[in-house]
Order: structure tokens, then sequence, then C-alpha cells
């Protein structure tokens, strides 16, 4: 099982509560809007404290350290078979001048020989909570749920 931890900032914006999530980068994702934006995550090993590896992945993820907050545990959650993350979410507001992600090397086209240096995160921003939903990879809709509840504890849980 591989464990990630992750910051989820969200502000209340024009349009009501609004997240910062990122666009990942590379090749398959390049033309995908619908379910390929996560919030900064990344993997941590074990006896690593989860808020330290969630602040250093986000960091990385955006070329800009994570703003000043009060960071509080929103909970693990499993994202799939092999994933389980962690997050941490702050009410911040936060606009850094560019994202400047940390990169990774792949093989593109696959058995092409070529190697390239691709982003992490292309891009990033702040997006309404339906929409954010929208863009989420599936596994993490679960996440935007537990925030609702946090600042809603009125609000019923899924079935």
């Amino acid at each position: 099982m591989t464990m990630s931890a992750g910051i989820l900032l969200y502000r209340r914006g024009p349009e009501g509560l609004e997240v910062w999530i990122g666009h990942m980068g590379g090749p398959f994702w390049a033309r995908k809007e619908e379910h390929a934006w996560s919030l900064p995550k990344g993997e941590y090993l074990p006896g690593e404290e989860a808020l330290a590896a969630a602040l250093r992945e986000f960091a990385e993820e955006m070329g800009t350290p994570a703003p000043e907050a009060e960071y509080v545990l929103l909970g693990s959650f499993r994202q799939s078979a092999q994933k389980t993350i962690t997050v941490f979410i702050a009410e911040a507001g936060f606009a850094p001048e560019r994202i400047q992600s940390n990169t990774f090397e792949l093989e593109w086209p696959k058995g092409s020989g070529q190697v390239r240096e691709y982003p992490e995160i292309d891009r990033a921003g702040w997006f309404p909570e339906p929409e954010a939903r929208l863009k989420l990879v599936r596994g993490q809709g679960q996440v935007l749920d537990a925030l609702l509840r946090v600042l809603d504890p009125g609000m019923p849980e899924p079935t």
C-alpha cells in the first residue's frame, strides 16, 4: 500500500466554497480536463510525519511553499486498492505569481526511446467545489465530501 499526504486549501469566494487543485502534467493528462486534476500530494515513508510530507510535496508541486495557515487533519482516504492519501486542510488565500512544479522523466511515446521531462503539475488554480468535483481524479471526490461535512457539520453522510 502506497501512502501519500496532501494539502487541500479552501476559501470562500464569490461563487461559494473554492478549493486549490492542480492539473497533472505529462502526455497522458495533456488533453484531459475532467478527472485529470489532483490536490497537491505525494508519497511519504513510514516514520515520516504526514503533515511534513504534505507541506514538502505542496512546495515541490507548486514551486512555492504552502501558505502560513492552521492545517487540520481531514482524514485518510483510500484512493485505490493500492493508495491511501492523508489530507490536511486549511482556509487560506493563496495566489502565487506562477506555478513551477518539480519534474519527472518519461519515455514518450512509449517504446520510442525518447525520454522527456514533464512537470508533475502543469497548472493550478482555485475552482468552485462543484467544478472541482468534476476535475478531480475519481478517488478524490470523497475528500470534498469530507471537507463539506467539516464546514457544515449538519450535512448528511453520503449514501
